[in-house]
């Protein structure tokens, strides 16, 4: 049994939605990184595109591409927020979720400021985080860049395969 260009597509996508997936847990469980808002939103179009590719992998082979082509528009679309991020950690502009913001503690006594803590400290989306010393590139601009790669292999390997098949 030969495994096919596009099943070998998608699983090379599968594989670069997960390890993209990895990095960011990776990052925040050795590194320590607090992800803020937009940092989680982020992640989505990887877990949908992950799974999309993975049930692409069980498809015929027209759906499979087109299990691969909604991967590689999902990962698109995460391209898209990465910008938003990294527009924000340039304060551009504001960001369009509230929980991007610091807290803002309210009361006159230290127990009511207390009271007014949220369970979980927010990282601020508009602070960059940086994990490679010395590269100043924070992870919402690489995010962007990854995304854009894997976007773009995509669309060159359904062109390319498009003109072979023609």
């Amino acid at each position: 049994m030969s495994i096919t260009r596009t099943r070998l597509a998608l699983a090379l996508a599968a594989l670069a939605a997960g390890a993209a997936l990895g990095a960011a847990l990776g990052a925040e469980t050795f590194l320590g990184v607090v992800p803020c808002a937009l940092c989680l939103l982020e992640r989505w179009p990887w877990r949908i595109a992950l799974g999309v590719a993975l049930a692409g992998l069980l498809l015929p082979r027209g759906p499979a591409r087109a299990a691969l082509a909604l991967a590689g528009l999902l990962v698109l679309g995460g391209a898209g927020i990465a910008a938003l991020h990294v527009g924000v950690e340039a304060k551009l502009w504001p960001s369009p979720l509230p929980e991007c913001a610091a807290p803002h503690l309210t009361g006159d006594t230290i127990a009511e400021r207390l009271a007014s803590m949220p369970e979980r400290p927010a990282k601020p989306c508009d602070e960059p985080t940086f994990i490679v010393p010395g590269l100043p590139v924070s992870t919402a601009a690489l995010n962007l860049l990854v995304s854009l790669v894997f976007a773009a292999g995509v669309a060159m390997f359904l062109a390319r395969s498009r003109r072979s098949a023609a």
